[in-house]
């Protein structure tokens, strides 16, 4: 029989830069003690507003020194933290930021680095690369070239990778819950596989103690700052324009920034932000981070989330088991289609449900008199058939296989949608509860739709047409009122 699995998380490899494994519906807290805090953080984040202004005077005039920006916008103290701020009117297209490579933080950049040398054949994943670079020269304090940039940088996010135990206990039942406890995982095995054979191995470059929290803090500023264009490969920290906030407001689709040639011949490459709308001077600079993000990614990855449905979605997750007596045909069927054994499906808030989530469904619970579509005859045409009702046992199996899944998840979260709402209208909600509570009842709200398509298909079944009467239809053999016509010899 085929098994539906809502896993409480799935991620995805082409978003990601990590890929651990599915994790049950249940809260997970660390298991490891508790260890030391940020020993190497940078000093910038500092408790004191008269400490805070001098390092970004000091950040700004290391800008200047460095040819960065073209005086059209300029590091300020903001709302969100730091930003950047407009000196004069901008249109839209203007130019606001121009960061020279030699400031990036990026492969280039710890290849010409002791820590290049100390990682030997670069076989690093290039965040694990540029995450010991940032605290190689967190450790090197003002000896730094980077010292006023490192200054700067917040000791952690509002992103539930930095979130207490009792903090993610806000979480329980979500998928984000697991999405960050295999993050955290992945980010420990990371750690551990560094520790010994690069940190460890060179004491003259890490002379302190390098703890996992400081490794922590490392992914989470690139996962933080990084535009996600140049994820992967291409991974880049860019001070300066690294501090542009995100609005949900910009909704251009267009990329806000280039990679460009400059000065003489075009050698020396810039990184190039410009303005996607147009702004007034003293008001900050926003972009849009990514139209496509939930806000279970936008909370794992930046530490905020929005009031709009479009970031609402819950990925549901659907297998072929092995023990299905038609595992094998199923499992070619599915490949053939350009899926797999196990398939995620995001069903997003107010939309319709992915086009290849019913077919897959129906794919999955197909058995007894319907098994005859996985023969080989069938093999290039099923899936069309499948697209389409099969028969009333087939349909009524994927009501209530996906109904009775989205009711057992719905009971792992320790609040209802209306408890949620109620605490949403509160005021002075601290930021990272109204994370907790935004994305459990988004999440919540999606299960529930898929639980009532579900429910109102399964009254509808005696009024769909199935795969044995468009047959008959085809072969001519049913009447206009829907009868079966015979022939008599």
């Amino acid at each position: 029989m085929a098994t539906l699995l809502l896993h409480r998380h799935h991620l995805h490899p082409q978003r990601r830069p990590y890929s651990p494994g599915p994790l049950p519906p249940r809260l997970r807290l660390p298991s490891r003690p508790p260890r030391p805090r940020h020993r190497l953080l940078p000093r910038a984040a500092a408790s004191s507003a008269t400490a805070a202004a001098s390092a970004l005077q000091d950040f700004r005039r290391w800008l200047s020194s460095h040819g960065a920006g073209e005086g059209k916008a300029f590091p300020a103290a903001v709302q969100e933290g730091l930003g950047l701020v407009a000196s004069r009117d901008l249109p839209r297209g203007e130019v606001v930021a121009e960061v020279p490579k030699k400031l990036w933080m990026d492969a280039d950049a710890v290849a010409a680095s002791d820590i290049g040398r100390a990682c030997g054949g670069g076989d690093l994943r290039p965040w694990v690369a540029v995450a010991l670079l940032l605290l190689r020269e967190a450790a090197r304090g003002a000896d730094s070239p980077w010292a006023p940039y490192l200054a700067i940088l917040p000791r952690q996010t509002d992103s539930t990778i930095f979130w207490s135990d009792e903090e993610l206990l806000e979480i329980q039942g979500t998928q984000l819950l697991s999405t960050t406890m295999g993050v955290k995982d992945y980010v420990q095995s990371e750690f551990d596989s560094v520790e010994a054979d690069i940190i460890s191995a060179n004491k003259d470059l890490f002379p302190g103690t390098i703890t996992f929290d400081d490794f922590l803090w490392a992914f989470g500023i690139l996962r933080s700052r990084v535009f996600p264009e140049l994820r992967g490969d291409k991974l880049s920290l860019i001070p300066f324009a690294d501090l542009v906030n995100h609005s949900p407001d910009i909704t251009s689709e267009g990329s806000c920034w280039e990679i460009k040639g400059k000065g003489l011949f075009g050698r020396e490459l810039v990184f190039s932000l410009r303005a996607p709308v147009d702004v007034k001077s003293g008001e900050q600079i926003y972009i849009q981070y990514d139209l496509d993000k939930s806000n279970a990614e936008l909370a794992l990855d930046y530490g905020f989330i929005e009031s709009n449905p479009r970031r609402d979605s819950y990925t549901v997750t659907l297998e072929i088991s092995e023990s299905d007596p038609f595992y094998g045909d199923k499992l070619d069927i599915a490949e053939l289609n350009g899926l797999g054994e196990t398939a995620y499906f995001d069903v997003v808030l107010d939309e319709p449900l992915p086009p290849q989530m019913l077919p897959y469904l129906r794919l999955l619970c197909i058995g007894g008199t319907d098994a005859f579509l996985l023969e080989a005859l069938f093999r290039n045409s099923v899936w069309g058939h499948l697209e389409l009702p099969v028969s009333p046992d087939n349909e009524e199996s994927i009501c209530q296989v996906i109904q009775d899944a989205c009711k057992s998840a719905i009971a792992a979260y320790h609040t209802t949608i209306e408890e949620d709402e109620e605490l949403l209208q509160r005021e002075n909600l601290q930021s990272r509860l109204k994370i907790a509570i935004g994305v459990r009842v988004g999440e919540k709200k999606v299960l529930q739709q898929i639980d009532d398509i579900f429910k109102q298909r399964e009254e509808e079944l005696d009024g769909l047409e199935y795969y044995q009467e468009r047959r008959l239809k085809d072969l001519g053999l049913v009447g206009d009122n829907g009868e079966i016509i015979f022939w008599e010899s």
